[in-house]
């Protein structure tokens, strides 16, 4: 497999920016020295996911993932060292010179690498066709020419079109070398069956006559595609996706994120459409803060996406009352995930792609405007227009705006809605809190284990319960434990029902061992501190290095860090955060993630108010000296329980005799480091 010279790591890693490249994917605010988000691997909904630009890595302290900017897009992606470091040199453009690769050895890499190679080939070869065949040009461009795509539009999708023809794409990929059983895993291709089922060995293509719609991630790599069918009274489905896949799931992906993700992060505001179509036209018209959700119900993942990048969403609807009443479901899930939701209808019944191109650019961004509308009030008018006159049916829709209320996780934001809902049907105020708090009390019981529905929780008057009434009923979750923790809560303030708790004391973990402890310490300070003076002549990684020459580290990983620090060293290098982050072993870096994140920071305001404290760099002599004493004085104690150990099973009179001398001097070396480090009194030995 070819390999990328070290230079070009080298200047790969140099360039590449972490807040740019974790800012592509997740939105950052500053908060002191580093910046903060929700983290993009695990669902939560208080930042504890930490990103340290000085030293050029990340951290979350709710699901424990780490690193620098390399194991960031590994981890994010799913993919390769050596695939992530072409994804950052393709984005600074730096050219990656590397063997020339047979397709057989492109596919000799992992499954999920496999599959992004075939599918950003199949995307080309759609697109090639499009442009340049007689079919292409005649069917899908002039298709999209009648819909008001302009060229500029179809290179930045990358749309393209699949020949009339069963096998134009299997024949194509296997001239090129691809493995038929890639084009299958991504749905490219299907396996025929007979009539009972059974696999015939005839492959033919999935897409065949349609145009098609690249779908890409976030960092812009083909996961999968939508096709629509040209053909007129096709009995076939007017649109169709790729099936599920390795690299395709498409509960998590949301079409044209990738292309608008950063203006949607620049206007702090998402418009949500249903189709491919109503993402083009609206971002050809200057409008690229939008995407779709292809057709598909809102799912959770894709409401987690949208919110890495805005917690402001704009639904844009067609005035079809029955598409509008099958949508209110998702649009609750999308209150439920802490968004801002406002609701944009189009009259007339025009969705977005038609009403934008009928009243040209300008008009459409004057009706968004002047339309938009928050939705619990939306809700509140559709429904009340639909109950008219009828008490039952009035009392209904009071019950269905309030379910969505239930939904709004911001307590400040529930009362304000129960306040115009009041307004609106002209009910006491009182009356609602009451039936809120019911509909609150019938959920809560449904939950798992009868916890209150997260978000949702209310005391008797309808306010949000306290946090002691919160931790009575339910765990804290790892990023409501982070986030309390950054603000300076104490452990016992997180509530009995904690993961601090230690009520249950045979639940407790073991105690790490203490010999690891010590190890750890010193390659910290090593890694951490490496090129900080101790004096004009010798600097922390020179000082540490040199104490452990006869003390060898009995932890593997941490010997293996203590060598790779040494051969940085050997090669005049300072052994930096920066550069061990991206090491090749995966543990390795994960460990460097681990020691140069820190959880907490000094308030600038202490030194405002002149309150100082000491800084870990300030006392770094003594740290470092305290760290080898504390290792070496643990290695004494183990020698003396194992010598203790020999003296209890020793018979010979001679063996005694020499082991009672050993034990002297490992009591005078244990009580000499013990005196140092001030933490024992030293006691008499004989």
């Amino acid at each position: 497999m070819a390999r990328i010279p070290k230079e070009t790591v080298d200047q790969i890693i140099h360039h590449a920016d972490i807040v740019e490249v974790v800012g592509d994917f997740v939105s950052l605010k500053r908060k002191g020295q580093n910046m903060w988000a929700c983290c993009p691997f695990h669902h939560e909904k208080s930042p504890s996911f930490s990103v340290a630009p000085a030293k050029g890595l990340y951290k979350c302290f709710g699901c424990g993932k780490a690193g620098g900017v390399v194991q960031f897009i590994m981890d994010i992606e799913g993919t390769s060292y050596v695939e992530a470091l072409k994804y950052l040199a393709k984005k600074y453009g730096i050219d990656v010179e590397e063997e020339e690769k047979t397709p057989e050895q492109q596919l000799a890499q992992n499954d999920k690498d496999s599959q992004f190679i075939i599918s950003n080939w199949a995307k080309d070869h759609y697109h090639r066709l499009l442009l340049s065949t007689d079919e292409g040009q005649g069917i899908g461009l002039s298709y999209l020419r009648q819909r008001g795509l302009n060229q500029t539009t179809i290179k930045t999708f990358e749309l393209g079109y699949s020949l009339d023809q069963w096998d134009d794409l299997l024949k194509s990929a296997t001239a090129a070398g691809f493995e038929q059983k890639y084009l299958e895993k991504t749905g490219l291709i299907i396996r025929r069956e007979d009539d009972q089922g059974q696999d015939t060995g005839r492959r033919y293509d999935r897409f065949r006559g349609r145009v098609m719609f690249p779908i890409h991630n976030v960092s812009g790599r083909v996961i999968g595609f939508g096709a629509r069918t040209l053909k007129p009274n096709d009995k076939t489905a007017k649109y169709l996706n790729s099936p599920e896949s390795d690299i395709y799931h498409k509960s998590d992906v949301l079409y044209g994120l990738y292309q608008g993700r950063q203006a949607i992060r620049t206007e702090e505001l998402c418009y949500l459409v249903e189709g491919y179509l109503d993402v083009l036209s609206l971002h050809q018209g200057g409008i690229k803060n939008v995407v779709a959700s292809s057709g598909t119900s809102l799912t959770d993942g894709q409401i987690r996406l949208l919110k890495r990048y805005t917690d402001n969403v704009t639904v844009l609807y067609d005035g079809d009352a029955a598409g509008i009443r099958a949508s209110l479901r998702g649009i609750d899930m999308l209150l439920e995930g802490g968004l801002n939701v406002r609701v944009v209808l189009f009259p007339d019944g025009n969705d977005p792609d038609s009403y934008i191109r009928k009243v040209g650019d300008q008009r459409f961004v004057e009706h968004l405007e002047g339309a938009s509308q928050d939705f619990i009030q939306f809700k509140t008018d559709l429904v009340s227009r639909e109950a008219a006159h009828d008490p039952v049916k009035k009392a209904e829709a009071i019950r269905e705006v309030l379910q969505s209320i239930a939904k709004v996780p911001d307590p400040i934001k529930r009362q304000v809605f129960l306040q115009q809902t009041s307004q609106a049907f002209g009910i006491d105020e009182q009356v609602l809190i009451t039936e809120y708090n019911k509909l609150v009390r019938n959920a809560s019981g449904k939950a798992a284990g009868g916890q209150s529905s997260e978000g949702s929780g209310a005391n008797s008057t309808g306010q949000p319960a306290t946090r002691n009434q919160q931790s009575a009923t339910r765990s804290l979750s790892p990023e409501e434990e982070a986030e309390a923790l950054m603000y300076g809560a104490s452990p016992e303030d997180l509530g009995g029902s904690s993961a601090f708790a230690t009520e249950e004391k045979e639940e407790l973990e073991p105690m790490p061992d203490v010999l690891q402890q010590c190890e750890r310490e010193l390659v910290r300070l090593l890694v951490l501190y490496a090129s900080q003076p101790l004096s004009p002549d010798v600097a922390v990684a020179q000082y540490l290095l040199a104490q452990l020459e006869e003390t060898p580290l009995r932890t593997p990983l941490y010997a293996d860090v203590l060598h790779v620090c040494q051969q940085e060293m050997e090669q005049g290098r300072w052994p930096e955060v920066r550069t061990l982050i991206q090491h090749g072993r995966s543990d390795i870096r994960a460990l460097i993630g681990d020691l140069a994140t820190e959880r907490y920071e000094l308030s600038p305001n202490w030194t405002t108010h002149q309150i100082y404290v000491p800084r870990e760099l300030d006392l770094i002599q003594e740290a470092c000296d305290n760290a080898i004493l504390r290792l070496k004085k643990e290695i004494v104690q183990r020698e003396l329980n194992q010598l203790q150990k020999e003296l209890r099973d020793a018979r010979d009179p001679a063996a005694v005799d020499k082991i009672l001398e050993a034990l002297m001097l490992y009591k005078r070396l244990d009580n000499e480091l013990a005196a140092h480090l001030g933490t024992v009194i030293p006691r008499n030995v004989g």
